[in-house]
């Protein structure tokens, strides 16, 4: 697979070139997670068993945040090396951030294994959902390393220019869950823990893959183990995990605030409305995913640019980025507005949620278009290593806005106000996170 260089040529094209694998493989990333909801929720008790899966995916998101703390912290750090030809340097980072994983991952499996149900009920689990949560929980998390590794890893086959490689990746561990789920679900009868068994399984696939492509001839960073220990320096760690501790904060705040909301609405409206939470994330999630596969795209060209003092060209990858971002926002929400039923429909088709769950997607929605402000701008200010603002824009969206919101709203609306804080602080948080990339980057690179 041929890499892409950054450094010239068309910048829409190149954009195209890097983005588009990667929003395929951010989709086909997701189906991790889709395909099991989309066959549990035809279960016996696939309403309750669907909301208990929910309730395991903040857990799950917090450990894949830790992998994006070290691959969305390396992978800009690799590219800006590349750009000012420090291939040693680049190497010691990726060895660096592979060890981080390993070693993190296996911390994070130990404890959550031996702690799971307090675990559980801290994040919203009921007396009703609690055994199937469990049941998921205990499975998946054996695969904690390999799903870590699959995600952690892959930004440095982007970083390197070879996009394609990494969907690849992704696509055959995808494929291989959509296959194996019915057999373990329906045929083995194994229920809700053949869906966790098949995940496990497509995860190690897709990290061995990972693994054996950073390691082979046509690398351009080859993959060293012996660098991973002497690698693991305290500077090192620093700039990796300062640069990725944005994505870290969204990531792990994204499950706070899930946590959050499906505690108030067990409170309010029951298991019901927790599983009507979990469908609306997943559209959430689904639609999400094409916008972050472009800005993710995106990035390498901004910091190899940027380590190569071509401020010209990343002036233009922030346009087109911002352009594409927008028009998609604005085709998803026409989309959302006038056909909620068809994305419900994806999860669940019982009569009852569905006249419950339209109006709560809708409302969700509402705002959907200024989120490609709070990634466009985000993505700037990781991408150019500025880690405070882009650790700061992270914080102010979800804890500052969204876990207040979701608290305060439902004295004045009921159960409604925790659907309505996601747009109001989508257009707070968006706009607030643009109009300061504009003034502070912007509007002061000279082309």
């Amino acid at each position: 697979m041929k890499s892409i260089d950054y450094g010239h040529g068309s910048i829409a094209k190149a954009i195209v070139q890097s983005a588009g694998p990667m929003m395929v493989a951010q989709l086909l990333s997701l189906l991790y997670n889709m395909i099991d909801r989309m066959y549990i929720a035809y279960m016996p008790q696939g309403t309750i068993a669907i909301g208990a899966v929910g309730l395991c995916f903040p857990i799950l998101t917090i450990m894949i945040a830790f992998a994006n703390l070290y691959g969305s912290g390396g992978g800009p750090l690799v590219a800006i090396c590349r750009g000012r030809k420090e291939e040693q340097e680049a190497k010691r980072i990726q060895a660096a951030t592979l060890g981080l994983i390993m070693i993190t991952g296996l911390v994070l499996m130990i404890v959550t294994q031996r702690w799971s149900s307090p675990i559980l009920r801290l994040f919203g689990a009921t007396s009703g959902n609690l055994s199937y949560a469990k049941q998921y929980l205990d499975i998946v998390l054996l695969g904690t390393v390999f799903s870590m590794l699959a995600t952690g890893m892959n930004p440095f086959l982007i970083a390197q220019g070879r996009p394609l490689a990494s969907m690849t990746t992704i696509a055959i561990g995808a494929v291989l869950n959509i296959v194996l789920d019915p057999l373990f679900i329906f045929v083995w009868q194994m229920g809700i823990a053949g869906a966790a068994i098949a995940t496990v399984i497509s995860q190690m696939i897709s990290a061995l893959i990972v693994l054996s492509l950073l390691m082979s001839k046509r690398a351009v960073l080859k993959l060293d183990f012996s660098l991973v220990f002497p690698s693991l320096k305290w500077g090192r760690i620093r700039r990796i995990t300062s640069l990725g501790f944005a994505g870290f904060i969204m990531q792990v705040t994204n499950s706070i605030v899930q946590s959050v909301s499906n505690s108030v609405l067990g409170q309010l409206g029951g298991d019901l409305y927790i599983s009507i939470m979990t469908i609306v994330s997943s559209v959430r999630q689904i639609l999400d995913t094409p916008i972050s596969g472009l800005v993710e795209g995106a990035s390498p060209i901004l910091s190899f640019n940027y380590g190569a003092n071509q401020m010209g060209r990343v002036k233009k990858t922030i346009l087109w980025m911002t352009g594409i971002c927008l028009g998609y926002t604005v085709v998803v929400w026409l989309c959302v507005i006038i056909w909620p039923e068809v994305f419900i429909d994806l999860f669940n088709q019982d009569p009852n949620l569905i006249k419950i769950a339209r109006p709560a997607l809708m409302m969700y929605f509402a705002a959907f278009i200024f989120q490609a402000f709070q990634y466009a701008g985000q993505t700037v200010f990781k991408s150019l290593n500025m880690r405070n603002q882009a650790v700061f824009f992270s914080l102010f969206r979800k804890v500052v806005l969204v876990v207040p919101l979701t608290l305060l709203l439902p004295h004045f609306m009921g159960v409604m106000g925790v659907f309505a804080a996601e747009p109001i602080s989508n257009f707070i948080g968006g706009c607030a996170c643009y109009i300061c990339m504009y003034g502070t980057v912007y509007r002061k690179i000279k082309s």
